[in-house]
């Protein structure tokens, strides 16, 4: 369940404490971005360079048991560092929504796929809305499926 290696918390103060506070509660506390209300997940994943384990909180996203990771970055114009993680290693990233923590594999989507899932994530975080209109790329999205025992 757990991936094997390394561990190296993010350089962001908030975000190695809100992933400290999240495991160590098994999720019953910082289980929102901040003081938002606004449920969060924990995803861990191998980096694409270091090959060292990253986890990283995103906006809870979930529709019958899978998850979109939508690789927002508030709209900046590149992709977020652990976009690229997900792209080297889809096969390799645990999911965290609550106390136990499982295996998922990932995959980008696109066309109509994305479409849905993009609606769904606009609703369930109404700032990526926005932040999409401060872009000019797409926002990657990516779908997170439970891996079957």
């Amino acid at each position: 369940m757990a991936l094997e290696g390394e561990y190296e918390p993010s350089p962001s103060e908030w975000v190695r404490d809100q992933v400290d506070e999240y495991e160590s509660s098994g999720g019953t506390r910082a289980n929102t971005l901040r003081d938002t209300g606004t449920p969060i997940v924990i995803f861990t994943t191998r980096g694409h360079r270091s090959g060292k384990i990253r986890k990283t909180p995103v906006m809870r996203v979930e529709h019958d048991g899978e998850y979109a990771l939508v690789a927002s970055k508030g709209g900046a114009p590149d992709n977020p560092q652990w976009y690229y993680n997900l792209v080297a290693y889809p096969d390799d990233v645990v999911l965290q929504d609550g106390p136990e923590p499982f295996d998922v594999e990932v995959r980008q989507i696109s066309g109509d796929e994305y479409a849905q899932w993009w609606e769904r994530a606009a609703a369930a975080f109404p700032p990526y809305a926005e932040y999409k209109t401060k872009t000019s790329r797409e926002i990657p999205v990516f779908v997170a499926s439970r891996k079957s025992n």
